[in-house]
């Protein structure tokens, strides 16, 4: 659960960096400088740690396709939505990806979803509702298709990631995936910004950090949380992304902090751990020792006058009386 938590925290810091020390004007070439790096880094790493360097059967293909599930499509169609829609609307939009990743993992992965999973789905999405809401936003069409579409592709990768992964050594599960998604914003970026933009030292700071922490560490950890708990905990731990955010905003950027954007983020704790495989645990521990649940238990009597030897003593009695 820890190691899940690392991603959408690191994410979450992305806001005040990129806000910080990266350059506004060319997002499509900071999501490749973001990610084609990330992948390569962890491809140059020794092959003990990343398994087989290049991909092998179907994994050539399955790795492209996770690349731009996860990271090439994922990154344009996030950048489509903060040009067209208030960054607070977009991450609302987001926030349903936990809920939509139980749904795709019932037939994928064959995992049902919970009951207190879905309740927590709903918590944390209206948590996340009141951290960000400010009732002017504006709805554009087009900015909710591109931010709903950016978040169907990224849980369906994930599920994927989960499903096709299993047989893959983690680093180089996500190397392949950065470098392929990397690449295939390159022509993107070349079509719609030109050339790469040239960077300052304070700006090769914020790229180091985004490349290092904020992607090769964070989608390891994430992945890795994938292999060990259920698609949909995993999914609604991702809400902690606009609580950093937020708090982070407010720490750094002196942006304002009120007490509904406090509520909003206890709704969001509450319904992380409410979709935690522990909180089902305790909730079946509790209903066990519940007094009704003692109660409703058949007194052994009872189970022994209808067991199938109580039953023909019985009847032989009653053919004696008769």
């Amino acid at each position: 659960m820890l190691v899940a938590a690392i991603a959408p925290i690191a994410w979450g810091s992305t806001y005040v960096v990129t806000a910080q020390l990266l350059p506004p004007e060319s997002p499509l070439w900071g999501s490749v400088l973001r990610a084609l790096p990330a992948g390569l880094l962890l491809l140059a790493l020794p092959a003990r740690e990343t398994g087989r360097r290049l991909p092998r059967g179907a994994w050539w293909w399955r790795s492209a396709v996770l690349g731009v599930l996860n990271v090439g499509a994922f990154f344009i169609l996030i950048y489509l939505a903060a040009q067209l829609l208030p960054s607070s609307l977009a991450a609302m939009l987001m926030a349903t990806s936990p809920a939509v990743m139980m749904l795709l993992a019932w037939p994928l992965l064959r995992e049902r979803p919970h009951v207190l999973s879905l309740i927590g789905a709903a918590l944390g999405f209206a948590g996340v509702a009141l951290m960000l809401a400010t009732g002017t936003a504006a709805a554009n069409p087009g900015g909710v298709v591109a931010s709903l579409a950016a978040m169907t592709m990224s849980s369906v990768g994930f599920v994927l990631t989960k499903r096709w992964g299993g047989g893959v050594p983690l680093l180089s599960l996500t190397a392949w995936q950065l470098t392929a998604g990397g690449l295939a914003i390159v022509p993107v970026a070349l079509v719609i910004e030109g050339l790469p933009p040239a960077l300052t030292g304070t700006e090769l700071l914020g790229f180091a950090y985004v490349t290092l922490v904020a992607t090769a560490v964070a989608y390891v950890a994430w992945f890795s949380a994938l292999r060990h708990l259920g698609a949909g905990a995993v999914g609604l731990m991702g809400l902690l992304n606009p609580v950093t955010g937020v708090v982070l905003g407010a720490a750094i950027a002196g942006e304002a902090f009120t007490p509904l954007q406090l509520l909003g983020m206890a709704l969001v704790l509450l319904g992380i751990t409410l979709g935690q495989p522990f909180a089902r645990r305790l909730v079946a521990h509790i209903s066990i020792g519940w007094p009704f649940a003692r109660h409703s238990r058949i007194p052994p009597s009872t189970v022994e006058a209808t067991s199938p030897e109580a039953a023909s003593s019985s009847a032989a009695v009653r053919a004696r009386a008769f």
